[in-house]
């Protein structure tokens, strides 16, 4: 028999109402790259007038955006403006319906949503620099931890075969640390070699986010990769925020009396309540004066509450924690804007490896000491010795988060 109950008798475990569930849809007029307020900073490639001195850009595993948004720069972030860098962005894909469409709204119809490893790499167009954020699942201390041996951990694979075929001068891999811990570092260095084969020489750049101005705890893995032709490599971002971090308050708080969607993306968030058994498993409650828990994919996960108010973070909260800018739209429900801005690479992050390696190529292939960008690389031609890596004790020592 059905019976119907009022929603005023429906009860929480400690014995509370339960809240209503918000289904907001957000509201905008335009993305990122279409906003008027954005216009006077937006990086000139976007706006139609790539310039011929910009390197060529292919991104793989693109997600919404953010790794090429932070290399491209032309956005402000906090009240700091990140100034173009001298990239353009030839060719994006990523298989995800969500993340394509979010990308094409905010940065560029150049995203294509497509399964990589069904796209021929001589299909693509050729380029100085390959960057992806291959996916994390399998290495990530959260997941199944099946590495290189899960479906999703050979991935990195797609990046291989495009730098046998096209040999880009740069290549930047982006991943969660726990990569190189888990199998006793054993799979990145198996990626490495792979990565090496193709002819290059690699270092791997662990990164706290805070150090770089991001209010949220947060660490990754960048496999930075120069062709062995090139001579030099590019220098890790100086951390100017090492002791004075950005807090979660700092970045949040003109925020505190928005419920509408006079911001994109503010409306909307997850009503749970804390957990009332298990011991709050999973319950992270963010506090003033300290950087923000780090935001993840999971979007169902008892985490993620105000440092403040009685509720869990907005969408638009967590994409400031991800360092978007507010320009940038996330056009889809809770759950599915949430799983993409857990998913993506900070933009204030890449735009600090951007600047490290834009300086490296203006001194190097800009300033002519490199002739016809694969040349020598097609012709088997080694100019210096490849580079001895010592992993870095931090690699295995930092948090997940």
């Amino acid at each position: 028999m059905l019976v119907q109950l009022e929603v005023d008798t429906l009860r929480r475990k400690d014995g509370q109402p339960k809240r209503q569930a918000r289904r907001t849809m957000p509201s905008f007029e335009h993305g990122f790259k279409d906003n008027p307020n954005v216009a006077p900073i937006l990086h000139n490639s976007l706006k139609g007038a790539p310039e011929a001195s910009q390197y060529r850009v292919v991104s793989f595993f693109s997600g919404c955006g953010g790794l090429d948004l932070g290399l491209l720069g032309g956005f402000e972030f906090l009240g700091r403006r990140y100034p173009q860098l001298p990239f353009r962005i030839e060719y994006a894909a990523d298989n995800s319906e969500d993340a394509a469409a979010s990308y094409a709204l905010n940065i560029g119809e150049h995203i294509h949503c497509a399964d990589l490893t069904k796209v021929p790499p001589e299909s693509l167009p050729a380029a100085d620099v390959l960057i992806g954020g291959f996916p994390c699942q399998d290495f990530s201390s959260s997941g199944p931890k099946t590495g290189i041996n899960g479906k999703r951990g050979e991935l990195y694979k797609v990046m291989l075969h495009y730098m046998n075929v096209h040999k880009p001068a740069i290549v930047i891999g982006e991943n969660v640390p726990h990569l190189a811990r888990l199998n006793g570092g054993v799979y990145l260095e198996t990626i490495l070699k792979d990565f090496e084969s193709a002819g290059y020489h690699f270092d791997v750049w662990s990164l706290y986010a805070p150090d770089f101005g991001l209010p949220q705890s947060r660490t990754r893995l960048f496999l930075i990769g120069v062709r062995n032709d090139i001579p030099g490599y590019p220098v890790v971002p100086e951390r100017r925020f090492r002791t004075s971090p950005v807090t979660i308050d700092t970045a949040l708080r003109d925020l505190e009396p928005v419920t509408d969607e006079t911001v994109p993306n503010q409306s909307q968030y997850f009503v749970a309540t804390k957990a009332t058994s298990g011991g709050g498993q999973g319950d992270h409650h963010n506090e003033v004066g300290k950087v923000g828990y780090c935001i993840r994919a999971n979007s169902r996960g008892r985490i993620q509450f105000h440092y403040n108010l009685p509720r869990r973070l907005t969408v638009r909260e967590c994409a400031r924690l991800q360092s978007f800018p507010d320009e940038f739209v996330f056009p889809f429900s809770t759950q599915r804007n949430l799983m993409l801005i857990g998913n993506a690479v900070p933009p204030l992050l890449a735009n600090c490896v951007g600047e490290s390696v834009a300086r490296f190529l203006n001194c190097t292939i800009g300033a002519g000491v490199v002739d016809k960008q694969a040349e020598a690389a097609t012709a088997g031609v080694t100019l210096i010795p490849q580079r001895k890596r010592v992993a870095a004790p931090e690699l295995f020592l930092e948090n997940e988060g």
